[in-house]
């Protein structure tokens, strides 16, 4: 006989091994994270969600075609110091809110299936996260509590409150210094020129002859003209000073006036047409194909926003969907890749960004692990988000041994228009934390 527990409510727990799974009309996303006496995760390992599915004693089942999300706690492999294993959920697609769902938790025996307890959370609405129900530790036996408590800032505030480390806080990264300016060479002195006396006649111009002869020795040899004795040579002047080399002329800056532009490594488009400002919208898309054998490659994508100083205002990525009230949006996580499509999108509504935002960084990492030389046709394109125009592509054909990489930034120039540079530059770091410095670096 199974119990139905009214929010605060709790019961023991009459199975070792229990699965609480969380159903409701909508896609869930469940996690479960693991607490010590005092509240708190003792690292980012005790979160056990769908990108990082095993813990200890506690593990992440996605949905199947009859089974929602769910999580297994096993209470006899949960280490000692953990007395509270919390299990929350969250919408699938991010965006969305609790408002007019039921979500609804069954705790089952994990060996046979059966229901021990159900629990329904009350008068929920524009909650985007939600604290479904704990399965604790009291005096030597473990019980399951009906919590039910909703949060407005998602699963990343729940992961926060905890103790689990969300890329979420402002860091800085020191600014690139300017190259020193190369100092102008000094100009050689001017030869000073003395005019001729106005009295002086003009001195005749003697031919030179080669050898010069002594004249006393032409007399002796019946010479009967004796050659001029050459005038003696100008005293040298120093060359003129070389001419500075002229600049060379600035490359011509590549709009989008004759369409789609294919970027490569170090390359950049100006996103203006016909001399002005040419989006207020854009979508950075990634996609790229499973490892070709050996389990699949989880990528991330991920945006990273920068002052003109280059400290890092906010990151979008997998914990944190939205920033700057929606001026830029993450469609969500995949975890596989896929097979030629865009697998992670990225919106910006570059009319809707705060003024003190001067440039976004565009990275990806591979958190599970593998390196980039293991994924198979990685690209990133830039679209008109109105019209799905795709007006910039850069594909990533030179893989390098790394778990990271700067795909490419967007600057706001100071016209105010926006520009951007493919960069491909590859880094070891697995998750959007450790790209801030080397994509402020790259400002």
């Amino acid at each position: 006989m199974s119990t139905v527990l009214t929010q605060g409510g709790n019961a023991p727990l009459t199975a070792a091994r229990v699965t609480v799974e969380v159903s409701a009309p909508k896609a869930l996303d469940v996690s479960g994270l693991l607490l010590t006496d005092a509240g708190k995760v003792r690292s980012d390992d005790d979160f056990v969600f769908f990108n990082a599915p095993n813990g200890p004693g506690v593990s992440h089942h996605p949905a199947t075609a009859g089974t929602p999300d769910a999580i297994t706690v096993d209470t006899r492999a949960v280490p000692a110091g953990i007395s509270k294993i919390v299990v929350t959920a969250s919408p699938a697609d991010q965006v969305s809110t609790f408002a007019g769902t039921e979500p609804t938790a069954t705790v089952r025996d994990a060996d046979t299936g059966e229901v021990l307890v159900t629990f329904t959370p009350p008068r929920l609405g524009l909650e985007t996260a939600l604290i479904v129900v704990e399965v604790y530790l009291r005096g030597g036996a473990w019980k399951v509590r009906a919590v039910g408590q909703g949060y407005a800032n998602g699963l990343a505030g729940i992961a926060t409150d905890f103790g689990v480390t969300v890329d979420d806080s402002p860091a800085t990264a020191t600014p690139v210094a300017a190259p020193a300016p190369v100092a102008a060479p000094t100009p050689a002195a001017p030869t000073l020129q003395l005019p001729t006396p106005p009295s002086a006649p003009p001195a005749p111009t003697v031919a030179p002859v080669a050898p010069a002869v002594d004249p006393r020795i032409a007399l002796a040899t019946g010479q009967t003209t004796i050659p001029a004795m050459p005038a003696a040579p100008p005293a040298p002047t120093a060359p003129p000073a070389p001419a500075a080399p002229a600049a060379p002329a600035a490359p011509a800056k590549v709009t989008l006036d004759k369409g789609r532009v294919n970027l490569v490594k170090g390359s950049s488009v100006s996103l203006i047409k016909n001399g002005r400002p040419f989006l207020s919208s854009v979508r950075m898309a990634l996609g790229w194909k499973s490892a070709a054998r050996g389990r699949d490659i989880d990528l991330d994508a991920s945006c990273l926003a920068f002052d003109a100083g280059h400290k890092r205002l906010e990151t979008a990525w997998f914990m944190k969907l939205n920033i700057f009230n929606g001026a830029i949006s993450h469609s969500g996580d995949n975890l596989v890749g896929g097979e030629g499509g865009d697998d992670e999108v990225i919106t910006v509504h570059l009319e809707g960004l705060p003024a003190e935002v001067h440039g976004l960084v565009f990275v990806v990492n591979s958190f599970s692990g593998q390196k980039f030389t293991e994924v198979r046709d990685a690209y990133c394109r830039l679209l008109d988000a109105r019209t799905e125009e795709e007006l910039v592509r850069f594909d990533l054909t030179n893989s390098q041994p790394y778990t990271g990489v700067v795909m490419c930034k967007l600057v706001r120039r100071p016209g105010g228009e926006w520009e951007m540079t493919a960069l491909g530059e590859y880094v070891e770091g697995k998750t959007a934390r450790a790209m801030i410095e080397p994509a402020a670096a790259m400002l």
